[in-house]
């Protein structure tokens, strides 16, 4: 599972147990009959190690925003909400060692578990390889625009689970330009009826302006 885990995203670890030691909640530590680390500690690390890596990038790709705008920026990025939005992505909840009652209880889709172990995961990263693996891990999620502020497509299915009925799907409505920049334009459908487009350079960034105009239309964003 932890090889499959390094394949999903792009680092071989030299030192294995760090990911182990990443991926282990505090009630597998406890419920284990031998003394087995658990990931707060590498959270508490990884908090730092985003931080640093989300302002550095900030800094120098938004320089004409002032710092207010900067900080409230970085929190969208870095907040609980945004974490879990990235941990689902790289759908870390089913490599995570759970002691039994948080597996009954729903753990591997908790958003404090999953945001924590995507921290732990940084760290465990940053430990193993230095600053440039982990930031090389964190950026592609920052550039995507998918912080808590901008995670649209996230918004836009809790609104319409409330009614069990409903189905959402994106359909790519065309796609143009060369490989090295592509031009996507998204429709996003309620059952059969489109009620948002957007565009972007990738499809996750098209799907998440699509959502967003639904989000508007509905008087929501």
């Amino acid at each position: 599972m932890l090889h499959e885990l390094e394949k999903t995203i792009g680092y071989t670890f030299s030192d294995i147990n760090l990911l182990r030691v990443a991926m282990t909640h505090t009630s597998y530590a406890n419920e284990s009959r031998k003394k087995e680390p658990h990931n707060e500690r590498l959270e508490f690390l990884g908090d730092s190690v985003l931080s640093i890596v989300v302002a550095d990038y900030l800094f120098h790709e938004a320089g004409h925003l002032p710092e207010g705008e900067l900080t409230r920026k970085r929190a969208s990025l870095v907040c609980e909400q945004a974490l879990f939005g990235f941990a689902r992505q790289i759908g870390l909840g089913k490599y995570l060692r759970l002691g039994r009652g948080e597996e009954r209880g729903g753990g591997r889709q908790r958003p404090s578990i999953l945001s924590d172990a995507f921290e732990a995961l940084i760290a465990a990263i940053y430990l193993d390889g230095g600053l440039e693996p982990a930031r090389k891990f964190i950026l592609p999620f920052v550039k995507e625009g998918h912080g808590a502020e901008a995670d649209y497509k996230t918004r836009l299915q809790e609104v319409v689970q409330q009614n069990p009925e409903e189905r959402l799907r994106y359909v790519v409505a065309s796609e143009t330009g060369p490989d090295h920049d592509k031009h996507f334009v998204v429709e996003v459908h309620l059952n059969s009826n489109c009620i948002g487009t957007g565009e972007g350079h990738s499809k996750k960034v098209a799907e998440q302006h699509a959502a967003q105009q639904a989000l508007a239309l509905m008087g929501l964003a």
